[in-house]
């Protein structure tokens, strides 16, 4: 519900004409964090044979509720994945490399997207800068309010540790047989890790891949001093 802001399309279509760029015009390609696979849909549409892997079993029933026989779904964690054959790409998006907290945890993702990739394949991911954790979420609270819901985000951000941590707050509408709206609250918290891109491409190099470009998210501009989220590429040599 509240992500209906997130440009999806926006970012297949720029995950494509990298793959294609790159010479990658249909294969496996491998969803990584697909959550309820809306991207990992349009990238089906595309043309590409689609592997989604998640470790939430919640995420994985809504996407299999899609009923799309393209797409195999895999409950894996991210840190030792293996889609079952080697693999033209892996994408990840909406900063689910930002939920790795340790360092040596984030190279073991990296290690398993490289023993996935086939000779010359192409990972492409995003992740949130540490001036969106440092200045935009900071030690802030958002909220917004909807008919059919609303939610309270109370953020927190530790410079020293480089975890951000943030309290949600939903109250999502129900249905009602009488004329009074009815709203279940439901609380979750999130932790994520900010990292420098220097520290990315040691990681990326020490796992066995070779470190390409990195851009201000989703499009060929150089990478910003306010950018929020950068896209990195890199691929098995």
């Amino acid at each position: 519900m509240f992500m209906d802001n997130v440009p999806y399309e926006k970012w297949s279509r720029y995950i494509v004409e990298k793959l294609r760029a790159n010479g990658i015009d249909s294969g496996y390609v491998v969803d990584l964090g697909c959550g309820t696979g809306k991207l990992t849909t349009l990238l089906a549409d595309a043309g590409y044979d689609m592997i989604g892997i998640d470790n939430s079993f919640d995420m994985l029933d809504m996407a299999l509720e899609r009923e799309d026989d393209r797409i195999l779904y895999l409950m894996q964690d991210m840190r030792e994945f293996e889609p079952g054959e080697k693999v033209s790409a892996v994408v990840s998006a909406c900063d689910s490399i930002n939920y790795i907290l340790e360092p040596e945890d984030l190279q073991a993702v990296f290690f398993c997207v490289s023993e996935s990739l086939k000779e010359g394949g192409i990972f492409i991911f995003d992740i949130n800068t540490p001036y969106k954790y440092e200045v935009l979420m900071a030690d802030n609270t958002i909220a917004e309010n909807r008919d059919e819901g609303s939610f309270i985000w109370d953020n927190y951000y530790d410079a020293d540790e480089k975890i951000n941590e943030y309290d949600l707050t939903l109250f999502i509408k129900e249905q009602s047989e009488d004329e009074d709206d009815i709203y279940k609250k439901f609380e979750e918290t999130h932790f994520q890790r900010c990292y420098e891109i220097s520290e990315l491409k040691e990681l990326l190099e020490q796992s066995g891949l070779v470190f390409d470009a990195v851009y201000d998210a989703y499009t060929d501009n150089q990478v910003k001093c306010d950018s929020e989220k950068v896209t990195l590429i890199a691929h098995k040599a």
